[in-house]
């Protein structure tokens, strides 16, 4: 074949000379950070340190939090009649139920103050502590058929479970206020300032239910029997925390086992706080504020340890 006058051999060499020259442009630019995954928004790695815990990938994703919190939220009552009206029927039931039961029948002490409301007190902080403990015991469970498809902090899900339930607290509490406010305009009761202190209770109540559920979220990967001694432990527990009855009633022989309950400061805050009645001192925060961290801290090493190879058990 003859080749044109015009493409000549000259021309072909300034041609790829000019290819070679970009070429080698391009390849010296990419290197001239000395650190290709620059590039990236992320980069997923294997890691083998035990506090390679990698936190701030959790603000990264918080729209993604935000859509499992509206997810939870709407799921739960969208084919219900009542819908969120559920959230006071509960609570409200429970409370009737344990005002005969241990009210009246078995005439447990109250400390002096209106059954309906004493019971409410403690009937609001137990099922935020119990359901959020339940659900994130189980969430590698509940959620495997997401965690193998796609990729984010599995943090996340645990977070969802406390933000989503934190939601039907604040619900039970303003029907708890709303009998308080009764008891109070009857002068049957006598709040005071420690009213104030409400979130750091909350906060602790979170931390503690969350700590506890990721180390056992991540045992039942493994042993699948836990998942039903943890319902029946879980109740078993509210008998040794003062939900239907003071502190004060437990007997002096056995006040240290009780005080060994990280909850029950917090219980004791709610009937002093907003009912008047038992004993609360600032100092009474301290063992649940340190156990609510040292068990926090333990739950994510844990959870962040089995969350690599939890597919290959769950």
């Amino acid at each position: 074949m003859k080749v044109p006058e015009y493409m000549n051999k000259t021309e072909f060499s300034d041609e790829e000379s000019l290819f070679e020259d970009v070429s080698e442009n391009e390849f010296s630019n990419s290197n001239d950070t000395g650190d290709d995954s620059a590039s990236w928004d992320a980069v997923i790695e294997s890691k083998h340190s035990l506090l390679d815990l990698n936190l701030k990938e959790l603000w990264h994703y918080r729209d993604l939090l935000f859509l499992f919190v509206r997810r939870d939220f709407v799921t739960v009552y969208k084919q219900t009649i009542l819908g969120p009206l559920w959230f006071f029927i509960q609570p409200i039931l429970t409370t009737i139920t344990f005002t005969i039961i241990f009210g009246n029948v078995a005439q447990l002490s109250t400390d002096g103050a209106p059954k309906l409301v004493f019971y409410m007190a403690g009937i609001t902080l137990w099922n935020y502590f119990s359901t959020c403990l339940t659900n994130v015991s189980g969430v590698f469970n509940a959620n495997a058929s997401i965690f193998g498809k796609v990729y984010f902090p599995r943090l996340i899900m645990p977070l969802t479970i406390v933000i989503s339930n934190l939601m039907k607290f604040g619900v039970q509490f303003l029907l708890f206020l709303c009998f308080v406010g009764y008891y109070y305009s009857q002068n049957e009761i006598k709040p005071n300032a420690w009213i104030a202190a409400t979130p750091i209770v909350i906060i602790l109540m979170a931390l503690i239910s969350m700590g506890i559920g990721l180390i056992l979220s991540s045992m039942t990967t493994k042993y699948k029997d836990l998942n039903q001694l943890i319902a029946f432990g879980v109740q078993l527990f509210m008998y040794a925390t003062p939900v239907i009855y003071p502190s004060s009633s437990v007997p002096a022989a056995y006040q240290w086992v009780v005080e060994l309950n990280p909850l029950v400061g917090l219980f004791d805050y709610m009937r002093y706080a907003y009912l008047g009645v038992g004993s609360f001192t600032f100092s009474d925060f301290i063992y649940p504020f340190v156990f609510a961290i040292v068990i926090l801290f333990v739950g994510i090493l844990v959870f962040n340890k089995v969350q690599k190879t939890f597919m290959d058990t769950v």
